[in-house]
């Protein structure tokens, strides 16, 4: 029997990927869930634009789900709103876009378990499978851009870059992981085959 699937959704690459490999196995992801703490009232770790949020949405055709949530309740926030979302949507599975941080995993297969579902991780490899994981993306059809860097790690003038060819050549060069699975990244998916239609970003800042 098919799954009913909420997907953690950022906006940006790795949640695309993982909507992508779930809908290709015939799952039906049944909402997307984004979190939003209240002391920035954007997307938590990218900083995004609701509204940007909200656009991908409607044009992937999969309902929105805001998690309102503060940043020393975020677990507990988050939790809250799951299992009202497992009533409403009759879920069965939450799934996430994490890739090999062991630590994200045991956080997400800890709320689901408190939530009654199962965790769900499509994109999981290991730490030396990253760079073949940037170029399926950057091949798959989907368009992204660069919407925030760690400036410690890259340069700032990176933010509003293209995953590209040349996106790929470069984060070579970077003591960094090439998906940034760590934070020294985040991206914004504008386009791509899931898509109906364009998103032209609302400016975050």
């Amino acid at each position: 029997m098919m799954n009913r699937i909420a997907l953690s959704w950022s906006g940006g690459k790795d949640s695309c990927m993982a909507l992508h490999e779930l809908t290709g196995q015939g799952e039906e992801v049944a909402c997307l869930v984004t979190t939003v703490p209240q002391e920035t009232g954007k997307t938590f770790a990218h900083n995004e634009d609701i509204k940007n949020i909200q656009a991908q949405a409607d044009s992937i055709g999969i309902p929105l789900e805001l998690v309102r949530c503060r940043y020393d309740t975020y677990s507990e926030d988050f939790l809250e709103k799951l299992k009202r979302l497992k009533v409403e949507y009759r879920l069965d599975s939450i799934a996430f876009g994490d890739m090999y941080l062991e630590g994200h995993r045991e956080w997400g297969q800890k709320l689901a378990y408190e939530a009654g579902l199962k965790a769900i991780y499509p994109l999981w490899s290991k730490k030396t499978e990253m760079l073949k994981a940037l170029s399926k993306f950057v091949n798959s059809g989907y368009k992204a851009e660069v919407i925030k860097v760690r400036e410690d790690l890259l340069p700032a003038d990176w933010v509003g870059r293209p995953l590209d060819e040349t996106f790929i050549e470069d984060i070579c060069k970077k003591a960094v992981c090439p998906m940034g699975e760590s934070g020294e990244y985040h991206t914004f998916v504008y386009d791509g085959p899931l898509f109906k239609k364009m998103i032209i970003l609302n400016p975050s800042k």
